[in-house]
């Protein structure tokens, strides 16, 4: 049996090589589905999606892992394709609004199935209330690291 220290070790890689498979599984259900989509951009993409008319780059910006630079070059590639339109809130020129166009609702509609399926897979055979105690887990393993 592993010792602690082998544990802790192990499980920044450990952590990695299932993300890279949760990844994976995304980019290949998209990529049979014949959408060409990063990660990055369908999570904005969903994002907008969810927050209907009030969907702001800020909101998107607050709600997400990443700096604003990135996210602004994401909705930049989002833009090119099609998908979304950036536009200024009626009476408020400081913020942008983000909508799906047309075809970013048909790439939602399109995906959006097989992303609910992927995560009721990630579940599969896990006691809730042990995923429960894992998301506890990794937030408090986040928490630790604030500040550092």
């Amino acid at each position: 049996m592993l010792n602690r220290i082998d544990e802790i070790q192990g499980i920044g890689l450990h952590l990695d090589l299932v993300l890279r498979k949760i990844q994976k599984a995304y980019l290949r259900a998209f990529d049979e589905l014949g959408v060409e989509v990063t990660i990055e951009q369908w999570v904005i993409l969903h994002q907008i999606y969810e927050l209907g008319d009030g969907a702001s780059q800020r909101e998107i910006v607050k709600g997400n892992f990443r700096n604003r630079a990135t996210i602004s070059r994401v909705i930049g590639g989002l833009e090119r394709k099609g998908w979304i339109a950036k536009t200024r809130f009626e009476g408020d020129q400081k913020r942008y609004k983000l909508e799906l166009t047309e075809q970013g609702r048909k790439i939602i509609e399109l995906t959006l199935p097989s992303a609910l399926a992927l995560r009721k897979l990630a579940v599969k055979n896990i006691d809730p209330v042990e995923f429960e105690t894992f998301l506890r887990v990794l937030d408090q393993m986040g928490d630790n690291y604030e500040g550092n």
